[in-house]
């Protein structure tokens, strides 16, 4: 387990224990999508949170914006003023995806994340997401992003299970099997 994972992984422990006892799991779900995506779309704010020379004081001042903007409930915003204090933000982005998972396994459901040479359609998600769940026999969410170097086809992975149909995974193996050959 990497460094930033452990540390992570205890912050969203707690926080995900403070929302379960508190009745506000779904407020906490709502927090992190928003602040997830405000970490994906803002580069200067990626910039703030990874950078060691930016002063706590400065960081929190930042942190307390993005929660004012994104109206965070109180318990996200003491954890990122904490997370401020204590120089731990780099860990945000690994924060986020682990109290995801958290709530996930909470409630039973799995993740997939699914890349695609080209953007699925709403149907092709759903009959996706239908296959995955009769075999799986659990919720799947779904994680969809595009990556235009697999050529075609798909690759699937839950948990520790890969599915690769990549046109890109084929031409590799017929690669490999032409080396043999010499």
């Amino acid at each position: 387990m990497s460094i930033s994972k452990g540390i992570a992984d205890r912050y969203a422990t707690a926080v995900f224990e403070i929302a379960v006892e508190n009745d506000h799991l779904e407020e906490l779900e709502e927090n992190i999508q928003d602040l997830s995506h405000i970490l994906e779309i803002s580069d200067d704010l990626h910039d703030v949170i990874a950078s060691p020379v930016i002063r706590r004081i400065e960081q929190r001042a930042v942190m307390a914006k993005v929660a004012e903007s994104l109206n965070l409930s109180q318990t996200m915003k003491n954890l990122l003023f904490l997370m401020a204090e204590k120089r731990r933000l780099f860990v945000l982005p690994v924060l986020c995806q682990t109290i995801q998972e958290k709530i996930a396994t909470f409630r039973g459901e799995l993740t997939a994340e699914i890349k695609c040479a080209k953007e699925l359609t709403k149907e092709q998600i759903d009959k996706l997401s239908n296959i995955l769940t009769a075999k799986l026999g659990k919720d799947i969410l779904m994680k969809v992003t595009v990556e235009k170097s697999l050529i075609g086809g798909l690759v699937v992975k839950i948990g520790s299970i890969m599915i690769d149909t990549s046109i890109a995974a084929k031409l590799d193996s017929l690669q490999n099997a032409m080396k043999e050959v010499d």
